[in-house]
């Protein structure tokens, strides 16, 4: 019995392996898992902070005032206000960290009585109080120690209350593209309690609104009762 010569396949010089282009195409039909977003990191710029000027144009401050400083408790105290300042101005950096929002949380998400100091840009006195923020999540949520992060990086600096309320919620919705976001800041200025009327007591309220927290009643009427402030 004569056996069949064996048959060899043969393929183009070049060619893949045979089944490569079958295996190749059942990759590019399989789902591809995009890569999560790389962590935002907030830095602040302090480009130009200069604690011996700032020491030097305190003391020519307080002599200006008739404070002298050629005693032992007050000699160091303008480098004090220096550094006591550029502490003020200068907010921690930290990555913003989000994670996929796998179970579709789209109820509201609300961190409340974040500690909030900061200083009014019109007489460089402190004001201090709290802030309640929170958001409707979109695709993603946000890790909950960012929210008091993002309230220090905006009130570190020079402000007026009502600013740092908006700067707040616009960078919460332009970082997270939420379905909404809410602010409520409650804070007591020293420039009107030490100083002027001397309106001891007194605080003062701001909010922001952006997304369902401003245009849907029911959504708006929840953030404003679990922060406190009457809707």
């Amino acid at each position: 019995m004569t056996s069949e010569p064996h048959q060899q396949a043969i393929r183009p010089v070049g060619a893949p392996p045979v089944g490569t282009a079958a295996r190749a195409a059942r990759r590019d039909a399989e789902p591809v898992t995009p890569a999560p977003p790389a962590a935002l990191h907030v830095v602040h710029d302090t480009d130009g902070v200069d604690l011996s000027a700032a020491e030097t144009a305190a003391r020519q401050f307080l002599h200006a005032l008739g404070v002298r400083t050629d005693n032992e408790s007050m000699r160091g105290t303008p480098g004090r206000m220096a550094r006591a300042y550029a502490e003020l101005f200068s907010p921690r950096a930290f990555d913003l960290t989000t994670f996929p929002n796998d179970e579709g949380y789209d109820e509201l998400v609300l961190a409340r009585s974040i500690p909030v100091r900061s200083v009014c840009e019109h007489h460089l006195l402190p004001f201090v109080g709290t802030a309640h923020v929170g958001y409707l999540p979109g695709r993603r949520i946000l890790g909950l120690s960012k929210l008091a992060r993002v309230v220090e990086h905006f009130a570190c600096r020079p402000q007026v209350q009502e600013r740092l309320t908006k700067q707040i919620a616009d960078w919460l919705q332009a970082q997270l593209d939420p379905q909404g976001v809410g602010v409520v800041i409650v804070a007591e200025h020293t420039c009107m309690t030490l100083r002027g009327v001397l309106a001891t007591g007194s605080t003062t309220v701001t909010s922001s609104l952006l997304g369902l927290l401003r245009h849907d009643p029911r959504s708006r009427g929840e953030f404003l009762a679990l922060t406190g402030v009457t809707a």
